[in-house]
């Protein structure tokens, strides 16, 4: 029976678990808070943190690494890549480390895999990275010539809870319509039509503002401000992605916390839970009219998405186009194992990142 070791670096937190033949036997998720990442200006700053706190968890387990089969970690912001599994290997550390296409969390999952199976070595994989790129040409269209929309999203969790809604429905992933929205640390919305993400309002510099990322800003103020010689390009590039959204407007991201805020009376946060549900209400509408209105079901997940009130905020705008399933939480660990065991078992072949 396969053991997987499963590492998935997150935003705000660092999950590491064992799989063996798809039952979970070990599983931990370490929080960090923003002075614990304050030391570290690049995300791969964070290697030795993150690895230290994986190797401390599994010896507190007492899971030996070297009875482990494969190492499967979280994709991160790659090249364009059909989903699947793939084979983790050098040419994608050194893209995952170059961070050419932005500096995130999960960029540290194939690099911490693939040096831990190399150390025993086993096969290291990450599956359906965030840079899963399935998009019709005409979604690719900007507006601005020489800049093309792409595709980064919350792959692994979407593809995974789209699976089983479509199971539930009696029906495969190939059957049915489908628009996700992942509502954590980022907020990204997908349609997917037939099996494919045809369409993604990415978590990374469009769509509706999270907990700390700004979405899509208005152009030309942005582009005054960048001018302006008040920031560098780091500075701006910290007040867009991880010190943005309701971060900066409140100076936290726990939205368990602003909605305790809001609850008490705090004007500014009632509104910005009112207008993050807003948006992301708004992004669930684009994707229905990429679908031509044929939308079996719409997904919230997500860590988000376990808050009664903003479900309900975003439902109540988006009910009328399809019904709603709620998969709060996210599902990407077990994910991941499936997708590595997959491979292992012969199910699937893994791609080659080249």
């Amino acid at each position: 029976m396969a053991k997987i070791l499963v590492i998935n670096p997150g935003s705000t937190s660092t999950k590491v678990a064992v799989f063996a033949g798809g039952r979970e036997l070990f599983r931990k998720t370490v929080e960090h808070t923003s002075h614990d990442l304050e030391p570290f200006p690049r995300v791969f700053d964070q290697y030795q943190y993150r690895l230290d706190l994986i190797l401390a968890a599994l010896e507190e387990a007492d899971v030996a690494l070297s009875s482990v089969d494969a190492v499967v970690g979280r994709g991160g912001l790659l090249k364009p890549l059909p989903g699947g599994a793939y084979l983790v290997n050098e040419q994608m550390v050194a893209d995952l480390k170059l961070a050419a296409r932005g500096e995130h969390a999960s960029n540290l999952g194939a690099v911490l895999a693939f040096n831990l199976a190399s150390e025993f070595k086993v096969a290291a994989f990450i599956v359906d990275p965030v840079s899963v790129d399935e998009l019709e040409p005409v979604a690719r269209i900007s507006g601005f010539a020489g800049i093309e929309r792409i595709s980064l999203s919350h792959a692994l969790n979407m593809r995974a809870v789209a699976h089983q809604v479509a199971q539930q429905l009696g029906k495969g992933y190939q059957d049915v319509n489908l628009i996700t929205a992942h509502l954590g640390s980022g907020i990204s919305v997908v349609a997917h039509r037939r099996g494919r993400m045809v369409d993604v309002s990415n978590g990374k510099d469009e769509g509706a503002f999270s907990p700390d990322r700004s979405g899509g800003v208005p152009s030309t103020p942005l582009m005054k401000l960048c001018f302006s010689g008040e920031y560098t390009e780091a500075e701006m590039t910290a007040r867009l992605m991880g010190s943005g959204g309701v971060y900066a407007y409140l100076g936290t991201k726990d939205i368990r916390e602003i909605e305790k805020l809001a609850a008490g009376g705090h004007e500014q946060a009632e509104l910005l839970l009112t207008a993050m549900s807003y948006q992301v209400a708004k992004e669930i509408g684009a994707m229905a009219a990429v679908l031509a209105g044929a939308v079996d079901r719409i997904i919230l997940t997500g860590g988000i998405a376990y808050s009664t009130r903003i479900v309900e905020d975003i439902s109540c705008r988006v009910r009328f186009i399809a019904p709603l399933v709620i998969a709060a939480g996210e599902q990407e660990m077990e994910a991941l194992a499936q997708g590595a065991l997959r491979v292992l078992s012969g199910e699937e072949q893994a791609k080659v990142y080249s």
